[in-house]
């Protein structure tokens, strides 16, 4: 895997954990919409679904 891809998944794993933390805070701020740890684990499970195919390549 090249030194770009690297950075490239370094980098969606980071704003993976930002996108994480602000649905969990939303969802806890807000509790009527799911549980918060529900909502981020599925926004990260979207952002590993689209890092995938980087990572494979």
């Amino acid at each position: 895997m090249s030194t770009l891809a690297l950075l490239v998944v370094l980098l969606l794993v980071l704003v993976g954990g930002i996108i994480f933390g602000g649905l969990a805070y939303v969802a806890h701020r807000h509790p009527s919409c799911r549980e918060p740890l529900i909502i981020g684990l599925t926004g990260v499970a979207v952002l590993a679904a689209l890092v995938t195919p980087i990572v494979t390549r």
